[in-house]
């Protein structure tokens, strides 16, 4: 046997010169065309071309609870696995892949799906052994696996099921087909957000868009709990979308939303909402406030303070022109939006939840800080547990990172 080539059967089968290279090509040709349900047993087959075996496609539910198996001729499905106790949790969450000693001797790893900065899930296979070589080609082997999963949920259900736990309400179905993905990191900023209850989710939504050097935020609360606050939400999202576009300030795109709110259902309807423009090189941060809760800035591990300013009337209330808040942030600050759902849910007979306890809530989440991702779903969870478990109305978080620096300290031209 040739030195460096290991035993049939035994981890990576083929050593010779740019075999990883074809063997992603292969596995993009043929997935270009393929339908959704063939996905599956392709990858099971091309991983065994590597050696692997007992391949596993696990992928976030709508709860940010567990991983739920994919199911699908030669993977193996076995029972979902917490995202806070498991190795592929752990996977998951950190985005950087697991790997755990195999009862029968081989090695099983986990390995985060990412597209772009966005956790899909987690693939787990296991080899026999593994070295350098094969760590890399397997990262870029899930990295490809989680670009397919997400170009091919676009027009199939199969995804859908496999990440839905329990019954959603079609309030909630438009609301998630509405929301951008649900993180996002590049070296300048990183974002996260979590809807609470995820599958009775109706009037909250947020939205972000990355366009050069400006990341635009804009989180909603739509009057009402039912379907016609989910076609409300999703208007001022639709409009928000459009005025941004247009490359206008956050005062006109205010009024634009403002204008399709009250146009389309009239004068006792409305949505609050904060829109927000960050500089990602110099953290010069400017919003808008329509009637929402001030969002806590977050330095050295601990909430500073909250960011108030002047406040406008909530959208579709036809309010004036509304003034710009601006706020200079430092390296390392956060910022957490936030809806009242999640102070103002309260046990019957008793107090809102209230600021206060929630403040304390972000500082434990400070003290434990292991990722804007993590530690969003952290926080949401801790709350819907200090709260005893209710959530009545809907309770949604945006966390929001800022690092600064620019493209070039990054590197990302060169």
């Amino acid at each position: 046997m040739a030195e460096g080539e290991r035993e049939p059967g035994r981890g990576m089968v083929d050593r010779s010169e740019g075999f990883g290279e074809r063997l992603l090509g292969v596995l993009l040709d043929r997935a270009h065309e393929m339908p959704p349900q063939l996905i599956a047993p392709l990858i099971a087959e091309e991983v065994a071309r590597v050696g692997g075996r007992d391949v596993s496609i696990l992928l976030q539910d709508y709860a940010q609870v567990v991983l739920a198996p994919l199911p699908g001729r030669r993977l193996v499905v076995g029972e979902p696995e917490l995202i806070s106790d498991s190795h592929a949790g752990t996977a998951f969450l950190t985005a950087a892949t697991v790997e755990v000693p195999h009862d029968d001797g081989g090695v099983r790893m986990y390995l985060p799906l990412l597209d772009g900065s966005d956790q899909v899930g987690v693939m787990a296979i296991t080899l026999e052994t593994v070295d350098d070589d094969d760590r890399r080609l397997l990262r870029r082997l899930a990295s490809l696996v989680a670009d397919m999963v997400v170009t091919k949920h676009t027009y199939t259900d199969l995804f859908f099921q496999a990440r839905r736990r329990e019954p959603m309400s079609v309030a909630a179905e438009i609301q998630w087909s509405l929301l951008p993905p649900l993180a996002m990191a590049v070296p300048q900023v990183t974002v996260a957000g979590i809807l609470e209850p995820a599958y009775r989710i109706a009037g909250d939504s947020f939205d972000y868009a990355l366009n050069e050097r400006v990341l635009h935020v804009a989180v909603i609360d739509a009057m009402g709990h039912d379907l016609g606050a989910a076609a409300m939400a999703t208007i001022a999202i639709g409009a928000y979308r459009h005025a941004r576009r247009a490359d206008v300030d956050l005062a006109e795109i205010y009024e634009f939303m403002d204008r399709a709110i009250a146009g389309q259902f009239g004068p006792d309807r409305f949505v609050t909402a904060q829109m927000m423009s960050l500089d990602t090189a110099t953290g010069h941060l400017q919003w808008v406030n329509a009637g929402h809760p001030a969002p806590l800035l977050i330095r050295d591990g601990r909430v500073l303070h909250s960011l108030e300013g002047p406040t406008t009337l909530p959208v579709g209330f036809g309010g004036e022109q509304p003034r710009m808040s601006e706020h200079q942030l430092q390296r390392g600050d956060r910022l957490l939006c936030y809806t009242d759902g999640v102070i103002e849910e309260h046990i019957a007979g008793q107090e809102p939840f209230g600021e206060e306890q929630l403040i304390r809530c972000v500082d434990g989440m400070m003290s434990r800080a292991s990722g804007v991702r993590a530690d969003v779903r952290w926080l949401s969870q801790k709350l819907v547990e200090q709260r005893g478990g209710i959530t009545s109305d809907d309770a949604t978080l945006f966390l929001i990172e800022w690092r600064g620096g620019t493209d070039e300290d990054f590197a990302v031209l060169k």
